[in-house]
């Protein structure tokens, strides 16, 4: 079958590596892709939200199945787009609709959602200018520290995270104010949860699932887990406090009854579900839903999915993935991203990277890279995750490593110290 993935990252390129190896697949193309994703599919310059560029390039090329990679697109309705075409409603695609979609665009539509279906999560309360002394009422009643989150999508930075009372309420009042520009004109105020993170992933055809690899990622830019947020600086799988224990409550307690309560819902959703989950001393809880996979966790759970991936994305757009297995590798998989000087503040593009060629024993999944006078060049804060096996944790961190020595791009930066707190 001919396969278009919507998407430019890491993310979308580690898809890709896994979907070439399928022989159900006939050609690959990529909208809009990046340096690497050409080495493997045809790139088509078509942004994610272009609905009739995306159009166009399934019906010139024949399109048999639509992956959607990034949430914004899904959010803004993609797949209701498709269905309701009567050229495009016949293409298999896998991505949730709209109203499901919300999960992750809407933080308080999830946290209700949550609390419906007795799905554990932090206690919370959603706030608008019209009852911002309710939020102030709420904040004196928890502990520090203070979680503040944007209600709608803000490319993963619109997470606050306060220590200081009046340093909380000043927040608030700045985030309703604009902020994060419309974003924000919701905050949910949480309370918050001490624990390790893990991201767990199912993928789903509405009825039935399958839960992928879980990995852990490493959201902050300095070493200690110190500095600013990024979109992630790298990951590994698996997680060595999600055992069998800790992932049967996960399935008992949160993927089971996510799932039935879509159906009870009547939200219709076919695609993955990535569960931001926080183990509280053995127990897990909810930070948050996904309704894609995650990058950079993509990078190292592609690794370890050894059964046909297509396979399973036919499943879950057809309505048969109860008919579908999974099988995990047992290595270890570990992804470390390098990135542009500055990110995630201010960084320049456009930096010619050397040394791909001299990549061995790893995968450089391209993140933000573009062809530029025939050199591979820097195109974003994330920009290359060097993508390595290992029987365990630190032997698949060292190749990562080794091979992250090996490339070149001015400003270059990458944490040494991923896996630290496993």
């Amino acid at each position: 079958m001919n396969i278009l993935i919507v998407g430019s990252g890491g993310r979308e390129h580690a898809m890709a590596w896994k979907i070439k190896q399928s022989p159900k697949l006939r050609q690959l193309f990529i909208a809009p892709g990046n340096a690497g994703t050409s080495l493997l599919g045809t790139n088509i310059p078509v942004g994610v939200s272009d609905f009739e560029g995306l159009k166009k390039a399934v019906l010139d090329n024949q399109i048999d199945l639509v992956l959607v990679g990034p949430e914004v697109p899904l959010c803004e309705g993609l797949h209701d787009f498709f269905s309701t075409d009567s050229k495009l409603k016949d293409v298999l695609f896998v991505g949730p609709y709209q109203l499901g979609a919300q999960l992750e665009g809407s933080k308080d539509f999830a946290k209700e959602f949550m609390v419906r279906h007795n799905i554990p999560t932090a206690k919370y309360l959603a706030i608008t200018a019209e009852n911002l002394n309710e939020g102030l009422s709420f904040l004196k009643t928890l502990d520090s520290p203070y979680v503040l989150k944007a209600d709608g999508l803000a490319a993963g930075k619109g997470v606050l995270i306060l220590n200081d009372l009046q340093e909380a309420e000043d927040s608030l009042k700045e985030m309703l104010g604009g902020q994060f520009g419309a974003a924000s004109s919701k905050v949910v105020i949480e309370e918050f949860l001490s624990g390790i993170e893990c991201s767990v992933f199912a993928i789903t055809d509405g009825k039935d699932y399958r839960i992928l690899p879980v990995a852990k990622d490493y959201k902050r830019i300095g070493e200690g887990d110190t500095g600013l947020n990024t979109g992630g600086m790298g990951s590994i799988s698996p997680v060595s406090f999600a055992d069998e224990l800790f992932m049967k409550k996960v399935e008992d307690r949160i993927i089971r009854p996510t799932v039935q309560g879509l159906i009870q819902d009547q939200i219709p959703y076919n695609g993955f579900i990535f569960f931001g989950l926080i183990s509280c001393k053995g127990e897990p809880m909810v930070i948050e839903y996904n309704v894609r996979m995650g990058d950079p966790e993509t990078e190292a759970v592609m690794l370890r999915i050894k059964s046909d991936f297509v396979d399973l994305l036919i499943g879950a757009a057809e309505g048969t993935l109860g008919k579908k297995s999974i099988e995990i590798d047992p290595r270890t998989a570990a992804a470390v991203m390098l990135v542009s000087g500055g990110y995630p503040g201010p960084y320049e593009k456009g930096k010619v990277i050397s040394g791909l060629e001299k990549v061995e024993t790893s995968f450089a999944f391209h993140a933000g890279t573009s062809f530029k006078n025939g050199n591979v060049c820097t195109d974003g804060g994330r920009v290359l995750a060097i993508s390595s096996y290992g029987k365990t944790m630190s032997e698949a961190l060292a190749c990562s490593y080794k091979n992250a020595q090996l490339i070149g791009f001015e400003g270059l930066y990458y944490r040494k110290d991923l896996g630290f707190d496993l």
